[in-house]
């Protein structure tokens, strides 16, 4: 990756796109956010394959992510509560639960941070009828 500075930030290109990175959130993203986004999109998408590849049936699957950051240590990201919301027909939450640790356990983002950011996570679950 090739980070170019800017006058009130960071740029780095990708083939898909162009991506600010600033303190100043009216100049770009701000690097906790891309941490906690990093962290709920790795989660949710090894989650949502393991549910798939289980023929659980999804509707919706939201992720709801509340940060707490440490203002005496830079700012430091603290804790991250990770609420997963999950629409469905017939959800059974002991299974989604034991589908969420294992993919805690192989989210690489997760992993990276676990030792320094205490990681929560949470499911509520919508029946649908189906």
């Amino acid at each position: 990756m090739e980070f170019h500075l800017k006058e009130n930030g960071m740029r780095i290109d990708f083939d898909y796109g162009e991506l600010s990175i600033s303190g100043n959130e009216d100049y770009g993203f701000r690097p906790f956010q891309l941490m906690v986004a990093s962290i709920a999109g790795c989660s949710g998408s090894v989650f949502r394959k393991i549910l798939e590849k289980q023929r659980i049936e999804v509707d919706d699957l939201q992720i709801n992510a509340e940060v707490e950051r440490n203002p005496e240590e830079a700012n430091r990201i603290e804790r991250i509560s990770l609420k997963y919301i999950i629409k469905g027909p017939r959800l059974d939450p002991e299974r989604l639960y034991k589908n969420l640790e294992i993919s805690r356990k192989n989210c690489s983002m997760i992993r990276s941070v676990e030792d320094s950011i205490k990681i929560e996570e949470s499911i509520e679950t919508i029946e649908l009828s189906g």
